[in-house]
């Protein structure tokens, strides 16, 4: 009996530590229907607890609705290199499973569904290398309309050299779910959560060695506040203020659940400068 309970035991943990697959059904579909309809009721989407933020607190902050060719939405963030060019998870795109036909991205609003600045592009380009089963290689380039730069608008700066950044105090935003249920709350602002940069050997202990490659970022929760579903694709920054550098991309969590205290993984921006660096030029 022993040996069965263990057995079971160490099955369910093996799948609460699986990444999320297929992100658009688990994830990104639900949580743009439930965003949608906490907008609407509240008549007026998201981080694990954290700090509800103003518009104008990350004006890099790209929030994507997402037009599937099934004719469903999804959601997903970005964050803004320049008034043309956004940067994403590329599994916001094609997860493997399902497909995107546009992105509607929004700029400069607390709220997704309504408000800010807003530009649809189908013209997005994914890593070559990018694995929807492992999620390696996991950023995409998009190209839009231009935007004009303004007070709760603007680009975000790249990395210079190879920092690892562990140790480092970091913040994601995004319009994620803010718990692991799904009840309708009145706090559907955008969010901002401080994170801790841990290393790859750390965070292999949790991930393996065959998802946590060079290119991913590990972040530990705290206190329970980490990124969730709908905040995939997102901007994780060091800094502050104008200074604020993007190190990661919001990529993968458990499936079981984001707020039990598992880490987090970003695609790592410095890895994939020189890619992004040629989409931008």
């Amino acid at each position: 009996m022993m040996s069965f309970l263990l057995l079971v035991l160490t099955a369910a943990v093996a799948h609460a530590l699986q990444p999320l697959q297929g992100y658009h059904e688990a994830a990104g579909i639900p949580q743009a229907a439930r965003i949608q309809a906490e907008e609407q009721a509240v008549a007026n989407s998201r981080i694990i607890g954290g700090i509800q933020v103003n518009a104008g607190a990350h004006p890099y902050l790209g929030g994507l609705i997402i037009s599937l060719v099934d004719g469903r939405s999804s959601i997903c963030g970005s964050s803004m290199l320049s008034n043309t060019k956004a940067v994403t998870a590329a599994h916001c795109w094609w997860d493997g499973r399902t497909q995107a036909r546009q992105f509607t991205v929004v700029y400069g609003s607390d709220r997704l569904f309504s408000g800010g600045t807003r530009v649809v592009t189908s013209n997005v380009e994914l890593h070559e290398g990018f694995n929807p089963v492992t999620y390696s290689n996991d950023i995409a380039m998009i190209t839009h309309p231009a935007v004009q730069y303004t007070a709760y608008i603007g680009p975000v700066q790249l990395p210079t050299g190879t920092s690892q950044y562990v140790d480092t105090w970091a913040v994601a935003v995004g319009y994620g779910r803010s718990s692991n249920d799904l009840m309708v709350s009145e706090a559907m602002d955008k969010r901002q959560v401080t994170l801790h940069v841990i290393s790859n050997a750390n965070c292999r202990l949790t991930w393996g060695a065959n998802l946590v490659l060079n290119g991913v970022l590990c972040t530990s929760s705290v206190s329970g506040m980490s990124v969730c579903a709908g905040d995939a694709g997102g901007p994780l920054v060091a800094g502050s203020g104008t200074a604020r550098t993007l190190i990661g991309i919001v990529s993968f969590g458990a499936d079981a659940g984001c707020s039990l205290g598992f880490p987090a993984a970003h695609t790592r921006v410095t890895h994939y400068v020189t890619w992004i660096n040629a989409r931008i030029d």
